[in-house]
């Protein structure tokens, strides 16, 4: 006979009243395996914390966008967004699918080199492209997207002389009716920047105007903000074709397309507010039809989505290291990861299951990580299971930025380990060390008299 789990006693508020028009409250459905490898094995191989990616999630959400678009408008090119989730593994993965890369630093540009990703591959974007990354992106006919007008000069400059031709494009900034305008990268649409630097670039012998390019926002929830956007940038290509006789290569509407996180301060869960990627689609790829271009001149659709792409497909595992209550009664959780690798607890109220069977008892409670800190907040109120010392709880849909935006602080950063698709596990960033990181540092000589 198995020996049954010894539960504490739990004493359950009930509140009067009316009933909300969710009833009861959420079952806690266990989460004890990922891709069909128990949690448990996991991190008793690979140790607690632990990120977990699955490469079938990832390649089933390529294929899904893709199909989505590419059946509404037939020139589709997508590219991955390397400040999503730079992990060499993970980024192989959507190459692999057909995938270029959308980089924004000249650090992002080397990695996607290094990867194999040719030049004329990549979407070069951002404000800050020193000297050096701009050279090599001229010479490696890199789609160099343009945010500001000194940056155009320095392009000039450069290109006349390397005696050389750059693939430029511009990005443009425009009211799509979402607040704050997201203004401060590129050249703005309403006041006439962008219609002048595309009339700069279009007289100048040294510079090929091959695109145009929008990011309206991250986890836009408006899809008729896309469409504006979309109308924006073909009213610009018809007016380069009026004007200059310029045919565009392609169109890029950028990404920021949410995932199924729920945002704080929404009510209901995210799947329930947010429009279908069908939606989407639909307000993108209709302005497109507006264009005055032969069948044979339409522009390629060029998408950079991240989030919507790898969300879903991260995991992070981790271990209840106590259980204690709040001055005000409500139980804490402290759990052995914190906001330090996992940065978009800040803004998302993520999914947090169970990783082993529990008690059909549950009670309201915040989950804290390991930091001396006060803000290592993971969940300020989520309804749990009992749990105890040594269990485990998985947190859901941890794809996107946590592994680019996490950081070194108290506590070291974890391994991270990727599901194939066949079921196997592989480490694809190892966990780092002391030995690791003081690697990095020294001390000054006139420091080390008497250091022990």
């Amino acid at each position: 006979m198995t020996k049954r789990r010894y539960e504490r006693p739990v004493i359950t508020k009930h509140h009067s009243g009316f009933m909300n028009k969710f009833g009861n409250s959420p079952v806690s459905v266990p989460k004890t395996e990922i891709d069909g490898v128990a949690v448990k094995k996991l991190t008793e191989e690979y140790g607690s914390p632990l990120f977990v990616i699955s490469e079938k999630q990832i390649r089933q959400n390529y294929k899904n966008l893709f199909r989505i678009f590419r059946s509404r408008y037939p020139k589709i090119q997508m590219t991955w967004s390397y400040k999503t989730n730079y992990l060499n593994a993970v980024c192989s993965v959507f190459h692999n699918e057909g995938a270029w890369a959308e980089v924004v630093s000249a650090f992002e540009y080397d990695r996607a080199r290094k990867l194999g990703i040719r030049g004329e591959n990549i979407i070069f974007n951002g404000p800050d492209k020193d000297e050096n990354a701009l050279i090599r992106a001229i010479e490696e006919k890199a789609k160099i997207h343009i945010d500001h007008f000194d940056e155009l000069y320095q392009i000039i400059e450069l290109a006349e002389k390397m005696g050389k031709q750059a693939q430029v494009a511009i990005r443009v900034n425009m009211d799509v009716g979402i607040y704050p305008k997201w203004d401060r990268f590129g050249f703005n649409y309403e006041n006439g920047e962008a219609t002048e630097a595309l009339r700069r670039i279009a007289i100048n012998k040294n510079l090929k105007l091959i695109g145009l390019h929008t990011h309206i926002g991250t986890y836009m929830m408006s899809t008729e903000a896309y469409r504006t956007g979309a109308s924006k940038l073909v009213h610009l290509a018809n007016l380069l074709k009026s004007q200059f006789g310029l045919v565009l290569d392609y169109i890029d509407m950028g990404g920021g397309l949410p995932s199924y996180n729920t945002l704080k301060g929404q009510y209901l869960q995210a799947e329930e507010l947010l429009p279908t990627l069908e939606q989407y689609a639909d307000a993108i790829t209709a302005p497109f039809f507006e264009l005055n271009y032969s069948s044979d001149e339409m522009p390629t659709l060029f998408l950079e989505n991240g989030r919507v792409l790898i969300d879903d497909a991260g995991f992070l595992i981790t271990q209840v290291l106590a259980n204690k209550r709040l001055s005000d009664g409500k139980r804490a959780i402290i759990i052995d990861g914190g906001v330090n690798i996992l940065f978009t607890s800040f803004w998302y109220k993520h999914k947090i299951s169970p990783a082993q069977q529990t008690s059909v008892h549950t009670e309201n409670a915040a989950i804290y990580g390991p930091l001396c800190m006060n803000i290592d907040c993971i969940r300020e109120d989520i309804v749990l299971p009992t749990l105890k010392k040594g269990d485990q709880l998985v947190v859901h849909h941890v794809g996107a930025y946590n592994v680019t935006q996490w950081m070194q602080f108290i506590t070291l950063r974890p391994n991270v380990v990727m599901v194939m698709e066949d079921g196997s596990v592989e480490l694809i960033r190892k966990s780092e060390d002391l030995d690791y990181i003081m690697s990095l540092e020294s001390i000054p000589a006139k420091l080390q008299t008497g250091v022990k």
